[in-house]
């Protein structure tokens, strides 16, 4: 439970930064279109094309508008019934107010939609206040928010929402939330003050929750991703039941064997008895060949028992070799890389960790679909695979993301060895799709730091940091 509370930590940070990062960025949008108006405020031309151009060429906000000494003077889309009129919505007031490049809270519209309103004053060169230009983003409704929280949604139980410091429900996986309310509790008390952080809390059904948390700083509001307690324990309770349905039949056939020759067998079935409590000890082999079976019958029963076991065994190995592979790269999988990485520590060998992930993955799917997706992974992991060394540890641990551990290397023979994949990659036709790039972030123990989860974590700002600045290029993590 413990990787949980760190997993929805982690995603509610780096959700927590992508919204952040996405508010400034529709700030800056919002801005750069001040400056253009300031310098023509009379040109109705120009204003009509700049709300057009800001409400289309981005898809940041569901609508826009220019206010110009207390009335609206263009919209986008369109709204004649605004125009030469004066907005009085919380947003607008707020915005002329103020006088400054502000993020609303949020409020309800008249229409019903829950809004923010992001805005920009106009000054003329006198430093004269002339209005704003703003741009609203409706929460209950599709926008590139939604679209960017939603990417991150998972299935298994976790799910997100975000609240601002009212308690107020702005994005849901589940729209009728949208609006409402949230109750309250010890965690959602610490997620208000603006902590980040786990917590392992109650909700309003009685489920105990798994949860991660995390502040939008820039609009006050908070990101919460948790997870039912049942869910994290119910793919172990899947492996105990296979294991108990694959089991059965061959324990069942050996007990009807033992009590049907139990009238003819003395010392030698009662060894043989005995070893069947010890089915799963991988000693259990040897031991059932060290018993004297001295007539025919106890030879064929000790022989049955020998297959079996041998079935049984190959049968646990199978089981562990699907709890920590994953199914379509025939990789290791998260479990199984975390043991990996917890050996490494236990022997104290160094290791770079880089968190590979594919550029516009998203446009491959819906281009060609999952299937072709699924061939494109497969080919990431064979190129991945001839470049890694015997020790090398190549694992999926999400959908387009991959780990590669390479013991015994410094940041530095780390990051040659990313570029030289990430440009074997570069360079690589791949059927049907033609070609793709990926981006790198890497990190080191115990340089970055002697916690694992710390060194993913290093390794996937580092991988963000990329993604931000271009994609399609490696990135070593800063030191701590």
């Amino acid at each position: 439970m413990s990787y949980t509370l760190r997993s929805n930590y982690a995603y509610a940070s780096k959700l927590a930064s992508t919204t952040d990062n996405f508010l400034e960025s529709a700030m800056q949008q919002i801005a750069y279109s001040a400056k253009i108006i300031e310098k023509k405020i009379e040109d109705d031309n120009l204003l009509n094309d700049e709300v057009i151009r800001l409400n289309l060429q981005t898809n940041s906000f569901n609508s826009v508008v220019i206010n110009k000494g207390g009335i609206v003077v263009a919209t986008s889309p369109e709204l004649p019934e605004l125009i030469n009129q004066p907005l009085s919505s919380p947003g607008a007031l707020q915005a002329m107010h103020e006088k400054r490049p502000l993020i609303s809270d949020p409020y309800m519209s008249a229409s019903g939609n829950l809004i923010i309103f992001i805005s920009h004053p106009l000054f003329n060169t006198k430093n004269e206040y002339l209005g704003y230009i703003g741009g609203s983003l409706y929460l209950n409704e599709r926008n590139i928010l939604n679209d960017l929280l939603e990417q991150h949604y998972y299935q298994g139980g976790t799910y997100i929402y975000v609240i601002d410091v009212n308690k107020r429900i702005l994005y849901h996986p589940d729209p009728k939330y949208i609006g409402l309310y949230t109750g309250d509790n010890s965690m959602l008390s610490n997620v208000i003050a603006g902590n980040a952080g786990t917590s392992e809390t109650t909700n309003r059904n009685g489920d105990r929750i798994l949860a991660g948390f995390a502040p939008v700083t820039r609009a006050k509001w908070r990101v919460v991703v948790q997870r039912p307690v049942k869910a994290t324990l119910a793919s172990l309770d899947l492996l105990i039941v296979e294991v108990i349905k694959r089991t059965l039949p061959l324990a069942i056939v050996t007990f009807i064997l033992i009590g049907f020759f139990a009238h003819f067998i003395s010392r030698p079935l009662k060894q043989l008895a005995d070893r069947v409590n010890t089915l799963d000890d991988p000693a259990s082999i040897e031991k059932l060949k060290n018993v004297k079976s001295w007539y025919f019958e106890s030879q064929r029963l000790k022989l049955a028992m020998l297959k079996g076991v041998n079935i049984l065994q190959m049968q646990i190995g199978q089981l562990r070799h699907d709890a920590e592979t994953d199914p379509l790269t025939n990789t290791h999988n998260r479990r199984s890389l975390n043991g990996l990485l917890n050996q490494l520590v236990v022997k104290k060998t160094p290791f770079a960790l880089l968190e590979i992930d594919i550029d516009f993955f998203k446009r491959v799917n819906d281009t060609f679909g999952h299937d072709v997706g699924d061939e494109t992974l497969k080919s990431l992991t064979n190129i991945i695979k001839k470049l890694s060394r015997k020790d090398d540890i190549v694992a999926r641990i999400g959908g387009e993301e991959f780990v590669l551990v390479l013991p015994n290397e410094s940041s530095e023979s780390a990051l040659k060895i990313a570029e030289r994949l990430r440009m074997t990659v570069e360079s690589t036709n791949i059927k049907t799709i033609g070609f793709i790039t990926i981006s790198i972030g890497i990190a080191t123990w115990p340089k970055h730091s002697n916690d694992i989860g710390q060194v993913y974590k290093c390794a996937d700002k580092a991988l963000y940091h990329a993604k931000e600045h271009g994609r399609n290029r490696c990135v070593v993590a800063q030191d701590s």
